[in-house]
């Protein structure tokens, strides 16, 4: 099949700003995506938001058989003025999104161009793209969570691996802020009458610490801890912003129970603890229905599939705890994401839409 790659094309979309926060460029990405994916048949369900960019759904026909998703995000991490330049050499192409995820978005809008090229139509394959995947999804993992209820499997756009490995677990992650509150004194004349926010967020950094179990793969961080006045004063307020990650349904469980029990148990009394956020992204584990997914898709590309487990995060786990076998990685290989020297393979590329077209049009619903 022909790889479908164009440059120039694939150029203009990376060389515009799409930062989360840019809602215009955010947008106007999207709005590059649409006309590409009208050409296609596609019709295009845009569900608006004021503040940050549109989510857009591209809806094909049906038929009879499995319903596939494809899922991506339009945004990037960098801010308008700090990573816009596109460039290529002999072997990769640089620039922000390249590989998160602007590649891999383009890698199925080529895949799709080569099924309709070589089958006339497309159906039974839907494609969503959020806008805000890199500041944790929090608008979007709702609407991603409900749409996916309707598919029979998924697949993720995100980079592969180093050697086009397929990412079948991504741990949850929920992240926290604890907010201290005690009664400030002078810490020589009047010390026993403060109650000390900075001590009560120390005891409870380090029981949170605690919990962590890095042979189950759980870890538990206060990346960022602030409070105090000064020397001679007993801390007023304190506050901790604490991340845990866990790789299984039971460690997430045991984790959020505990940190429950630890934060409403502040080891200095007097001290009034108030805790916002939660559950960011759930855990992905491996299932049957997924090994099932894999065992179809290696009949399809008539070899194994590379599997690879990671630690970070993408909405493969929010359509993963939706029910849905879901497989991230079909992106292109790249590194340096999330920073200037992001890049992609060019035979990343190559590969990755030969083998995401016959994947596709193995799915390919009758006309």
């Amino acid at each position: 099949m022909n790889s479908g790659l164009d440059f120039t094309e694939l150029a203009s979309i990376i060389s515009l700003n799409s930062y989360t926060k840019n809602k215009a460029g955010v947008d106007h990405n999207a709005d590059i995506f649409n006309a590409w994916m009208e050409q296609l048949g596609f019709s295009v369900e845009t569900h608006r938001r004021e503040a940050i960019g549109n989510h857009v759904h591209y809806l094909s026909k049906k038929s009879e058989g499995a319903k596939l998703l494809l899922l991506g995000h339009l945004d990037t991490v960098f801010p308008p003025d700090t990573f816009t330049e596109f460039r290529e050499d002999k072997e990769w192409i640089y620039g922000p999104g390249v590989c998160d995820m602007k590649g891999g978005n383009y890698i199925a809008l080529a895949a799709l161009r080569n099924v309709f090229a070589e089958q006339g139509h497309i159906a039974n394959i839907d494609m969503l793209l959020v806008s805000d995947e890199e500041s944790g999804s929090d608008d979007s993992k709702l609407l991603t969570s409900e749409l996916a209820k309707a598919y029979d499997a998924c697949m993720v756009f995100e980079a592969a691996g180093p050697d086009h490995d397929v990412v079948i677990s991504r741990k949850g992650i929920a992240t926290f802020q604890i907010e201290f509150e005690g009664k400030g004194a002078h810490a020589g004349n009047h010390y026993t009458d403060g109650i000390n926010a900075n001590l009560a967020a120390a005891h409870m950094l380090i029981a949170l610490t605690n919990l962590t179990d890095l042979e189950k793969g759980t870890t538990v961080n206060a990346g960022k801890m602030k409070g105090g006045l000064g020397a001679n004063t007993i801390s007023p307020s304190a506050s901790l912003t604490v991340e845990a990650r866990f790789t299984q349904s039971e460690e997430r469980d045991r984790v959020l129970a505990a940190f429950e029990e630890v934060t409403q148990n502040p080891a200095v009394e007097g001290v009034k603890v108030a805790v916002t956020g939660g559950l960011q992204r759930d855990v992905m584990q491996p299932t049957e229905a997924q090994a099932q997914f894999i065992a179809e898709l290696e009949n399809v590309l008539g070899a194994p599939l590379k599997l690879e487990k990671r630690g970070g995060v993408s909405d493969a786990n929010v359509v993963s705890a939706a029910g849905v076998p879901t497989l991230d990685g079909f992106g292109p290989y790249g590194d340096g994401d999330h920073t200037i020297n992001e890049r992609a393979s060019k035979a990343s590329f190559e590969r990755r839409i030969g083998e995401v077209s016959k994947i596709l049009a193995h799915f390919n619903g009758a006309n």
